[in-house]
């Protein structure tokens, strides 16, 4: 009897002490708390969401769209959670790469025949087996018929799939017919628009785009002046690609708005000197919106807007650490740092999922972020997440916080849903980043969910507001 209670005793007293340890442990860095259950519920109802895409799309302005989550609009029929996570994941991969394909192609321009792609709306999330993540609804053509295209700030050449179509992909919206547009103009070989272009061909003396992705999709076909409408507002003579050969992983969407920053993208176009958009939870079926030339929210966290001096497509920000737990992770000063070459730094995507860390800041990051997770049971990798976690058996748990270091002191925190995710209903959780296959890092839209990201053009600074969608 004495025995049974001694281990009884025993055993309790190392529950306490691991307990305490954990709690101790905690008390020496900054958490936050992941409520487990409510992120789990999350991933068992996006399965059951039900397609708004033939509803009546929210009312947009002349300065405001709304942006809509991919599975909000078009049912992947995914088997479980598990199975989407996958698709995401497949797709980020094929994303990263198509940035790196072009950051090398500028960088060494024998080695690739890839082209760079050379107010507010509703944005909705693109997760299933199309490309983009987020999708807004705009109006071509005159008069106006309303598309959804998928917001990329990684894009500049804006299109859409057109009629006649040898090679479509599936889209929910009926195809553009320029037939009916009386605004539809085809651009000619000797236009600017089509100089800009970086590898531009004619047929009979009009324009030819063609826009290679790096997961082998594709979309070419003729260089076009059309109308564009935000709201009531009509945007006269923009030009986009009218795609007529489009193959790879836009399903769902009509084509891609192109936010990049290079000359041909649509905010060069209106002249626009600031757009901002604030990204929902990819598992949510909520609505947030992306604004042109709004005034930047006033606890805007900001810093600069730097670009790439051989390729104007990506926005890049000036980073200059990373924090978890409140203490910074310590790292070598030119980690982050653009060359004069154009290589390495940090870009900002809206098309890009996880965030890729150049590998030695990943890997110091990450390191840390293990240290600090000690108490947490620990599972085994999941595809490209290497660090996942068993919380099957908790409602709540505390983690380390997460922050971006910007200049002069400043902290952009993340939410504890934007670098711990769940990647089944069973409970795994995996941390939201992994290393870059390039010099480059690739801040990714699961750390912006939640964030209002401003881009201040003329001035060249970017801003960080939380819980502004």
């Amino acid at each position: 009897m004495t025995l049974v209670l001694n281990s009884s005793f025993i055993i309790l007293s190392l529950f306490f002490s691991i307990l305490c340890d954990a709690k101790a442990s905690s008390s020496k860095f900054s958490t936050s708390v992941l409520n487990v259950t409510q992120q789990l519920h999350q991933s068992h109802q996006v399965l059951s969401l039900k397609p708004t895409a033939t509803l009546k799309p929210s009312p947009s302005s002349s300065s405001s769209l709304q942006l809509h989550t991919r599975d909000s609009l078009f049912n992947a029929h995914h088997k479980n959670y598990r199975s989407l996570v996958i698709t995401r994941l497949t797709r980020d991969s094929a994303r990263v790469s198509h940035i790196l394909s072009k950051l090398s192609h500028v960088s060494n321009p024998s080695k690739t025949e890839l082209l760079p792609e050379g107010l507010s709306v509703p944005v909705e999330s693109g997760i299933s087996s199309g490309s983009g993540e987020y999708f807004t609804r705009i109006g071509v053509g005159q008069p106006s018929r309303p598309f959804y295209m998928v917001l990329d700030t990684g894009s500049d050449v804006s299109w859409l799939q057109c009629k006649p179509c040898p090679l479509c992909y599936q889209q929910s919206d009926p195809l553009f017919d320029p037939s009916t547009s009386s605004s539809h103009a085809p651009v000619s070989c000797e236009a600017q628009p089509c100089r800009q272009l970086v590898k531009p061909s004619c047929i009979n003396n009009w324009c030819q785009y063609r826009v290679e992705y790096g997961d082998g999709s594709y979309t070419q076909g003729h260089l076009v002046t059309e109308t564009m409408s935000l709201g009531n507002t009509s945007l006269n003579q923009v030009v986009m690609g009218c795609g007529h050969f489009n193959l790879g992983l836009f399903r769902g969407a009509a084509g891609v708005l192109g936010l990049g920053g290079g000359p041909l993208s649509f905010t060069t176009q209106i002249k626009a000197t600031s757009f901002s958009y604030c990204l929902v939870n990819r598992d949510s079926d909520k609505s947030s919106t992306l604004e042109f030339n709004s005034t930047r929210p006033n606890d805007s966290v900001t810093t600069k807007l730097l670009r790439n001096p051989n390729l104007s497509t990506f926005y890049y920000v000036e980073l200059v650490g990373v924090s978890v737990g409140g203490q910074s992770v310590p790292l070598p000063d030119s980690v982050f740092v653009m060359n004069e070459l154009g290589r390495g730094g940090v870009i900002i995507d809206s098309g890009t999922s996880i965030t890729r860390l150049q590998t030695q800041a990943y890997e110091a990051v990450r390191d840390m972020f293990v240290a600090m997770t000690r108490h947490l049971p620990r599972t085994k990798p999941f595809q490209l997440l290497d660090t996942c976690y068993d919380l099957s058996l908790m409602k709540t748990v505390r983690v380390p916080t997460m922050s971006f270091e910007l200049k002069d002191g400043k902290l952009w925190m993340l939410p504890v849903n934007g670098y711990l995710i769940p990647v089944d209903t069973n409970g795994t959780f995996c941390f939201a980043f992994a290393p870059s296959p390039g010099q480059v890092s690739i801040i990714g839209n699961v750390q912006q969910q939640g964030t209002r990201v401003s881009f201040d053009l003329p001035n060249s600074i970017i801003g960080f507001s939380s819980l502004k969608c």
